[in-house]
């Protein structure tokens, strides 16, 4: 690959991702020559659901269950005894990763919507809505509940099962503070509402407001969007499609842009 085709070369960019999870991430951004920082802003743990276990137990009364993220998934599938299996309803999946998932897993996506955000589900799902249909939506505990209010509107049954909780792990604060007090960030990566929060609250407890501004900010999803200019920032990059893989194309579109701007 020639230098020129190496646009993130020179940058630092923050992968908010665990280990586990970031290898996808920061290989895409070593690809354009970028240098991945992985620091974690949010990290999962399951929650204790005993309603989950009765509703496990129940599966073969829903007629579909809603996976919104591929941790959803996972976490679903730690809690589910292999007989369980042949009792699920029709599934479906917000997402082509969290699609892939399921998939690798073994299991049959019925519907998944073209928008990977949950108003955009909404509106994909509603033919499939009948009124008293029962659906299962398994979630972490700061997601919303924008799709059950709306799917019980047009007359479904839902239950809600909290199964994991998201925290900001204490050594990411410290390696967050110390990349943005030192200028060893160059592009910051929010994939949630979650991740610009706990990245602020680093930020306001050391008055880092200056070095984040500093920073060409990236984003996925009209929700982190807002979230992000909630705070007072800018948002350079907001791609239509909602994945990491189009956040780094944008991203590389706007650096070429600005690069173009200043000559």
């Amino acid at each position: 690959m020639t230098a020129s085709s190496l646009p993130l070369k020179g940058k630092n960019i923050l992968v908010p991702r665990s280990k586990g999870q970031a290898q996808s991430f920061s290989e895409l951004v070593e690809k354009y020559g970028g240098s991945p920082v992985e620091i974690p802003l949010l990290a999962f743990r399951p929650a204790k659901s005993p309603e989950l276990h009765a509703m496990i137990n129940q599966l073969h009364a829903y007629d579909w269950i809603i996976f919104t993220s591929s941790i959803t998934v996972e976490t679903f599938l730690s809690f589910l005894h292999h007989s369980n299996r042949e009792h699920m309803p029709k599934i479906a999946a917000i997402g082509k990763k969290t699609e892939s998932y399921l998939l690798t897993k073994g299991f049959q996506v019925d519907f998944t919507p073209k928008e990977f955000v949950a108003e955009g589900f909404v509106e994909e799902f509603k033919p499939y809505v009948k009124k008293g249909m029962k659906v299962l939506i398994p979630k972490g505990n700061l997601a919303r509940n924008y799709i059950a209010a709306q799917l019980s509107n047009y007359g479904a049954v839902i239950d809600e099962a909290i199964i994991y909780e998201t925290f900001f792990p204490e050594d990411s604060r410290e390696l967050i503070k110390d990349k943005l007090a030192n200028s060893q960030l160059d592009i910051l990566t929010f994939t949630s509402p979650s991740t610009i929060d706990h990245l602020m609250a680093v930020v306001e407890e050391n008055n880092l407001y200056e070095k984040v501004e500093a920073c060409i900010i990236g984003c996925i999803g009209p929700v982190t969007k807002e979230r992000i200019e909630s705070y007072g920032l800018k948002v350079d990059v907001a791609p239509d499609v909602y994945t990491v893989h189009h956040m780094i194309k944008s991203t590389i579109d706007y650096l070429e842009n600005e690069y173009r701007r200043a000559l």
